[in-house]
């Protein structure tokens, strides 16, 4: 059986569809956006450092409401989270299209990130619930995959809107599509946790997200505060106290917001976490390289975007593949990417000719592409389906919090004085190094759940059950 054998059962082909283009929305304004930075701070007349709050502006706010948008789905409807992602996200790219000041486009850039939050949670705990098993993971990677050729047009489209239109036909473009998302969202079935009682887990819901505004505005700001000054250390004391309640709530409520027993399934903690750092260093890839080929070769936007276009078309290609691998051999799979990414990445950094830069990057793309693709697919595989919006918002805040990280690890090598501006060091070697740590994490965990000591662990067991038997 196929995806496409079931997709029109029940409507499920139109959440397939919904997902994908809502997936498409999100990376082609990522993409495309990256190589409308430079004309946006010449534009709005700011500096590389006060534009970084269009990007940060974003991952604040979809990390601190993706949380509770993924359990949110999962009780009130995941198809009717889904759509009002869908209309939030475009509204919010009229605004961003509108935007006469920077103020007023990193307002509208906090709403957009909203509806991202929404999006991607609600459309994957939808995806697993209304496919059958057998295929349910190449639903998820099909949608991440069409999604995701965006990757690959939308810095060929953005450097070519940005040179010949303006920065400004970027948000345009999410308007129209964002409409059709909606339109098919509505025809697919609709899809909610039927087993709780109907309450809701609303301190939690508010003490996770504070926490995690908390953090991840420590994140963006620590490096203009410094992290141990008085504004840095406050920030962190907000984000211990109100993760302390947080954690309090949920071990005590019946309902909680994130079931405790979720931090027990070992194989999704580690491809959460693995992925989060993939995810950091995947943002320091999308920031650099751009930016290198237009700051450091002297590229234009709409060359750059077709420079771009080998990495970008990889890196997608990659999430269909990913759909493909099944649940026991998500780990090696994804560990053995990373660290081929790690290798390729750090070689980038010390390169300097085009060509041989373009290949080493283009591999990179396709490695991060693998194993982000993996932590979406591999994680659903490995929860149960009626709690699948808790399990990928909480993935999804994970690795949208450490992209924060990577934003900052990027930092002022994002000036075009900076090391961005060659792409021969710095910010690519923080990429490879992110990948390296992603696979030993990988590596890690799969020793102690497999190897000698684990084994022995497992046959003490059954020995001393058998024993009992007797």
């Amino acid at each position: 059986m196929t995806v496409w054998d079931v997709e029109g059962r029940s409507g499920a082909g139109w959440a397939l569809v919904s997902v994908a283009l809502g997936v498409f929305c999100i990376q082609l304004d990522s993409f495309a956006l990256n190589l409308a930075l430079p004309h946006i701070r010449d534009e709005l007349g700011v500096s590389i450092d006060q534009l970084q709050w269009a990007v940060s502006a974003y991952l604040l706010s979809c990390g601190t409401l993706m949380l509770g948008a993924g359990r949110m789905s999962d009780l009130f409807g995941r198809r009717r989270l889904l759509i009002a992602g869908l209309a939030l996200f475009g509204l919010a790219s009229l605004w961003c299209a509108l935007a006469p000041s920077l103020p007023v486009l990193v307002a509208a850039r906090v709403v957009q990130g909203a509806g991202g939050a929404l999006i991607m949670p609600a459309g994957l705990a939808l995806l697993t619930n209304v496919f059958p098993p057998a295929v349910r993971g190449r639903a998820t990677g099909w949608a991440l995959g069409i999604g995701g050729l965006a990757t690959a047009c939308g810095p060929f489209v953005g450097g070519a809107l940005t040179q010949w239109v303006s920065w400004r036909a970027v948000f345009w473009l999410n308007v129209p599509l964002g409409v059709v998302a909606a339109v098919c969202a509505r025809r697919a079935p609709e899809s909610r946790d039927t087993t709780p009682s109907g309450r809701s887990d609303w301190a939690g819901l508010i003490t996770g997200a504070a926490a995690i505004a908390a953090l991840a505005v420590f994140i963006d700001r620590g490096p203009v505060w410094g992290w141990v000054s008085p504004a840095g250390v406050g920030t962190l004391c907000l984000v211990a106290l109100t993760a302390a309640a947080f954690v309090r709530i949920e071990l005590r409520t019946a309902e909680p917001l994130i079931a405790p027993a979720l931090f027990r399934n070992g194989a999704y903690v580690a491809l959460t976490a693995a992925g989060a750092v993939a995810n950091a260093a995947t943002v320091v890839f999308l920031l650099v390289v751009p930016l290198s080929l237009q700051e450091g070769r002297q590229l234009t936007p709409w060359v750059a975007g077709v420079a771009f276009l080998a990495p970008a078309a990889a890196m997608a290609a990659a999430a269909p593949f990913a759909g493909r691998v099944t649940s026991v051999r998500a780990v090696p799979v994804m560990a053995t990417s990373l660290g081929a990414g790690a290798v390729v990445l750090l070689g980038a950094a010390f390169v300097s000719g085009l060509p041989p830069y373009l290949a080493a990057v283009t591999a990179g793309g396709a490695a991060l592409g693998l194993g982000n693709a993996l932590t979406l697919t591999a994680t659903q595989g490995a929860i149960r389906p009626e709690r699948a919006g808790e399990a990928s918002g909480l993935t999804k805040t994970v690795i949208t919090v450490a992209a924060g990280l990577g934003v900052v690890a990027t930092g002022p090598a994002a000036d075009p004085s900076g090391a961005a501006a060659t792409g021969d060091s710095g910010p690519l070697a923080v990429a490879g190094a992110g990948c390296l740590a992603a696979c030993l994490l990988l590596v890690l965990w799969r020793w102690f759940r497999h190897g000698p000591r684990a084994r022995r662990t497992r046959e003490s067991v059954s020995s001393a059950t058998k024993g009992g038997v007797r």
